[in-house]
């Protein structure tokens, strides 16, 4: 049970869970489900995943100091830049979709088609790639993706219209993060408590979605390079103590994630139409091409790849990074008013699950990531082939 559980936790397999009880919770008990999702909604969405976003940002800053696998900047900007393709891709392919039809009122719907899924997405990287430079660099892209749909469905415009002091908050936040850091302070609950209190107040203030509030914060916060390509567990350990905020967090953070995946996956599977099809096709189709090429022009721009990372890689992490699912259902209800609109999206969100089945695939083809040796002839085998070179 144990060597179970810690599989659960290391794979981030608590939100795939908590999406599923909601989905067959929602289509059995849909009153009680609903009721329930809607009360633990805010405290969730706009507290909970400010956390979850801050402790997966913490382990990309470190990757990406010197030492780390995205390190130098070269290698760290090619995700954002495969982050901003892929949300285009989607973009554009959705908008293609719904342009060809008729229900133009769904128009509005395409940021439903740039959300990923960045723990299940997470979950994928890890079952393929392990602990690695690969799944950070998926990590950064997904991040990046998620906080460009989140400040797209903010609910306000992006200054500080009816608050002029929230904008002031922010950057006192910021001020405060960087005078801790300069004054030595080595504890993250001083960071956590007073500058991060009072970005997300500042957020939640302009319109900035409160889950994007410790991110401005979080390089400030004390650090250790790594090297994730080193799966060896005692190279974790300058990373596991009471001031180090991702070990704080880790298990609070899949306890959030559960609950993130079971308040927005909930979802009546019923009502398939153009807005399905719409987010389904931009997901799985739209956001891998816009990464592809993206990535493409970064590199020939004179960007690098982050260490051991190949081409091969970046297509199975392309398509890794699809899976919309309860990050998809979160935007969709943001965009959306409750109808047959909101459900259509919501049901496209959650099939591109899909997205998982061909990373897998695509990983096996390619020999990629675990399956790498199974393009290899055997130990015999190679052996035979060095004797008979002269």
């Amino acid at each position: 049970m144990t060597g179970a559980w810690r599989f659960i936790l290391e794979h981030h397999l608590l939100l795939p869970c908590g999406g599923l009880i909601a989905i067959v919770w929602a289509n059995t008990y849909a009153v009680s489900y609903f009721q329930i999702a809607q009360a633990l909604a805010f405290v969730v969405n706009d507290i909970g995943m400010a956390f979850v976003l801050a402790h997966l940002a913490q382990e990309v800053i470190e990757a990406a100091l010197p030492g780390g696998t995205l390190h130098p900047w070269r290698r760290t900007v090619v995700a954002i830049v495969a982050a901003i393709g892929g949300t285009l891709g989607a973009a554009a392919v959705y908008a293609a979709y719904i342009h060809a039809g008729d229900e133009l009122n769904l128009t509005r719907g395409w940021p439903v088609a740039c959300a990923v899924d960045v723990l299940f997405c997470l979950a994928i990287a890890r079952a393929i790639f392990r602990r690695s430079g690969a799944a950070t660099f998926l990590l950064l892209l997904a991040i990046t993706s998620d906080a460009i749909g989140l400040a797209v469905i903010s609910p306000q415009d992006l200054v500080a219209g009816p608050h002029p002091a929230a904008g002031l908050l922010i950057s006192s936040a910021i001020g405060g993060a960087a005078a801790l850091r300069e004054s030595g302070v080595r504890s993250m609950w001083p960071y956590v408590c007073i500058p991060g209190l009072l970005a997300w107040l500042g957020c939640y203030w302009t319109g900035v979605h409160p889950a994007l509030a410790l991110l401005p914060i979080m390089p400030f916060l004390p650090h250790t390079a790594r090297n994730l390509n080193v799966t060896a567990r005692g190279a974790r350990g300058a990373h596991h103590s009471a001031n180090h905020f991702e070990s704080v967090f880790e298990l609070p953070v899949q306890f959030i994630a559960f609950l993130f995946g079971f308040v927005n996956a909930g979802a009546l599977l019923r009502g398939y139409d153009s807005g399905t099809w719409a987010v389904l096709i931009a997901a799985l189709i739209g956001r891998p091409l816009g990464i592809l090429a993206a990535v493409g022009i970064a590199v020939a721009a004179g960007l690098h790849l982050p260490r051991h990372i190949g081409w091969k890689d970046v297509v199975v992490i392309a398509l890794a990074a699809s899976p919309g699912l309860a990050f998809g259902v979160f935007f969709a209800t943001a965009v959306f008013p409750v109808g047959p609109l909101l459900t259509e999206a919501k049901l496209g969100a959650i099939s591109t699950a899909a997205g998982a089945l061909l990373a897998l695939t695509a990983a096996r083809l390619l020999h990629v990531g675990r399956f790498a040796d199974l393009g290899a002839p055997p130990r015999r085998t190679r052996a035979r082939l060095m004797q008979r070179r002269p």
